[in-house]
């Protein structure tokens, strides 16, 4: 218990200090919704399907751009975060976007919610920071209604580029993150029932190289995640055969595991 104490509070300063450096006009919700290269969340899009009205819980909120996305497309929306800095920021985002937020500081794994309260939880970039991934999902259960739906995803173990590109890119990634296996696909299936899982990023992932062989962006410098939603689809078009490759090769059981990320879903049994 001690030690993951300890990970909260390294967890919770390095998120404040982003949070402390981050420029609100800046942040593109609408961008990591529907740009061309936000595959994940353009995917849980079409899963999650009508928002207005819904509840739905944001786990792990960082800056605050699921949270936003959501409540302008009319969803009462509960952020949380283990940062304080990253709440605030999530509710002056919802502000300046001129929708509401609720925002509470909470661990994710002793979630400081109502249970069976929401539609739908989405946790973005969240499980590979989790120290205790089991009590998170239990509690993402409690949280989620009779029924309610679970989306998450984070990067995968399996992948050598990635990992060479986790290495180098340190000082804008927390010391204790620690990637996706499909023992977690298992471990989700534990919890809730349905539960499938989608890779993207394989041939796609040469936007990385360019990052770094063409542009010269050093992956300590930049957040790689992040640049990827600020290219206009005209700039993306050596990009798209790429993605349309990959509709192919995440289907295959093998080469999938090379993915970067994984999307997890699930539905709490009734």
């Amino acid at each position: 218990m001690h030690e993951n104490g300890t990970q909260h509070e390294r967890e919770a300063r390095f998120h404040d200090n982003w949070a402390e450096h981050a420029d609100i006009a800046a942040v593109a919700v609408r961008a990591a919704f529907e740009a061309p290269t936000a595959l994940e969340n353009r995917y849980i899009l079409t899963q999650l399907g009508p928002l207005r009205g819904r509840r739905i819980l944001d786990v792990g909120c960082g800056l605050g751009e699921a949270s936003v996305y959501f409540a302008l497309q009319g969803a009462a929306v509960t952020a949380t975060d283990i940062s304080p800095g990253m709440v605030d920021f999530t509710l002056r985002l919802a502000k300046h976007h001129g929708v509401r937020v609720e925002g509470v500081v909470s661990a994710a794994e002793s979630l400081r919610v109502p249970e069976a309260h929401f539609d739908a939880l989405y946790a973005a970039n969240l499980l590979h920071h989790v120290a205790d991934r089991d009590a998170f999902l239990a509690a993402a259960a409690r949280a989620l209604k009779p029924g309610g739906r679970f989306f998450s995803w984070d990067p995968l173990a399996y992948n050598p580029v990635i990992n060479v590109y986790r290495r180098m890119a340190t000082a804008v990634r927390s010391a204790d993150e620690r990637p996706l296996t499909y023992g977690d696909v298992a471990r989700a299936r534990g919890h809730f029932e349905q539960v499938t899982h989608r890779e993207f990023w394989i041939a796609a992932l040469s936007l990385f190289l360019k990052y770094y062989l063409i542009d010269r962006v050093h992956p300590a410098q930049d957040r790689y995640w992040k640049r990827i939603l600020r290219h206009s689809p005209a700039s993306l078009w050596w990009w798209y055969p790429c993605r349309g490759a990959d509709a192919l090769l995440t289907r295959l059981p093998l080469l999938r595991r090379l993915a970067w990320n994984i999307v997890i879903c699930g539905r709490k049994g009734l």
